[in-house]
């Protein structure tokens, strides 16, 4: 099992953004067949084995293994990965583009940002998912509290700074193997009441 799979085709999008299908794949973390799933949620067997159809269909579960059980088989399924997302190029018409929203100090350029990371990564994971090395990334998480705005002003120009030093130093267009790496550093308020609504209630609000 992988441990991520970012899903880039739309009708596998649209399958697993069904709550039950949704619910069935976290289920699947651990193999189970469709008598056992069904029991387990409360659901009608016939329900869980179309749902599961579906998903398979889609390249999102698999089949392990299959059991006979008198004058049937059970088929036991996992998913194919223990956390999926939902690629940008899902819905490549209306996809959100850096170079559509050049303001750098803007919301709306910092989630185009993190959309193309999602999909340049997803695309590194899925390449290698069967080979042996591992995809070369590196990330950095932390938080900070600012005294005041101007405070968030001067340390966003000493981080540009700091980077741009580093970038000239490193950076080698005459290296004959080189391979162009992708550099996102970003700052951004943290509300996690927000975060914790639900898309609905968040525009409720």
């Amino acid at each position: 099992m992988r441990e991520v799979v970012v899903i880039e085709d739309p009708a596998a999008a649209e399958a697993s953004l069904d709550p039950v299908r949704a619910r069935l794949l976290a289920e699947l973390v651990r193999p189970a067949s469709a008598a056992t799933l069904a029991a387990r949620l409360g659901l009608a067997r016939q329900m869980v084995n179309y749902h599961l159809r579906t998903l398979e269909r889609h390249g999102l579960i698999e089949l392990i293994e299959e059991r006979r059980k008198g004058n049937c088989t059970e088929r036991v399924m996992r998913a194919v990965a223990g956390s999926y997302v939902i690629s940008p190029v899902a819905l490549a018409a209306v996809q959100p583009d850096p170079a559509r929203a050049p303001d750098r100090l803007s919301a709306r350029w910092l989630v185009a940002l993190a959309a193309r990371v999602i999909h340049e990564v997803g695309a590194l994971v899925a390449a290698s998912a069967d080979a042996p090395s591992t995809t070369p990334t590196f990330a950095v998480d932390g938080e900070i509290r600012f005294t005041s705005a101007s405070a968030r002003a001067d340390f966003a120009r000493e981080l540009a700074g700091a980077v741009a030093t580093l970038v000239s130093k490193y950076h080698d267009d005459s290296a004959p193997s080189s391979r162009p790496h992708r550099l996102l550093v970003a700052v951004h308020p943290v509300d996690r009441t927000i975060a914790a609504l639900s898309p609905a209630d968040r525009r409720a609000r």
